[in-house]
């Protein structure tokens, strides 16, 4: 990730209380969007910049991504102690409550209103992901390579219905070619224009 000062002071307890409320209120899949909130606008943890790229290494490694974002973002804040902290304050509302809820479910499958209601609530938390999908990724839609890769995986995975695998192999390296950091030249030119003054006085000394 880019480099920038880790704030000091970030206590435990304050690790845990921003990913246990983000844990406890994030129905749907929309912990993301809460944990940006929190992180970003409200304690100023990190910067969009930052939270991009943590956002982005955890979709690209195995397990749930709002799990590995507690790991990255404590370990970040804490070291291994807070990373801990942040996973264990995000699992443990969903455990209770899913615990508690699965008790319940089997009584109420059945019931319409309930289907109903969690599928509002999957709508809204599809518009939050919307939303923090916007408000991080705007510089992305502007440039042209940028959505040229946003578009192709896009339609490689939802209209030409190739495996995420697949695309993830493929559309990965092209992008880590694409923007590979520029070859260092080996000589500046003043060290060039050093070398051949060099050469020279050399070959004048052999004529004598």
């Amino acid at each position: 990730m880019n480099d920038i000062a880790v704030p000091s002071g970030v206590s435990l307890r304050a690790i845990f209380k921003v990913f246990v409320t983000a844990g406890a209120i994030s129905f749907g899949g929309g912990v993301v969007a809460y944990l940006r909130q929190y992180i970003v606008v409200n304690q100023g943890w990190l910067d969009d910049e930052n939270f991009l790229d943590a956002l982005e290494l955890s979709e690209t490694l195995p397990g749930l991504n709002s799990v590995n974002m507690g790991v990255i973002i404590g370990d970040r804040l804490r070291g291994g102690v807070g990373a801990v902290v942040a996973v264990a304050g995000l699992m443990i509302p969903g455990i209770i409550v899913v615990m508690t809820l699965g008790i319940l479910w089997d009584q109420q499958r059945h019931n319409r209103d309930i289907n109903h209601f969690l599928t509002g609530i999957a709508a809204a938390a599809v518009g939050l992901l919307l939303t923090v999908t916007l408000q991080l990724g705007h510089k992305q839609f502007i440039r042209l390579p940028d959505l040229l890769f946003i578009v192709a995986t896009f339609a490689a995975i939802s209209l030409l219905k190739i495996s995420l695998v697949i695309v993830l192999l493929t559309m990965g390296p092209l992008a880590v070619w694409y923007y590979r950091p520029a070859e260092r030249v080996p000589y500046k030119r003043e060290n060039f224009f050093h070398l051949r003054q060099r050469f020279r006085s050399h070959r004048a000394h052999w004529r004598h």
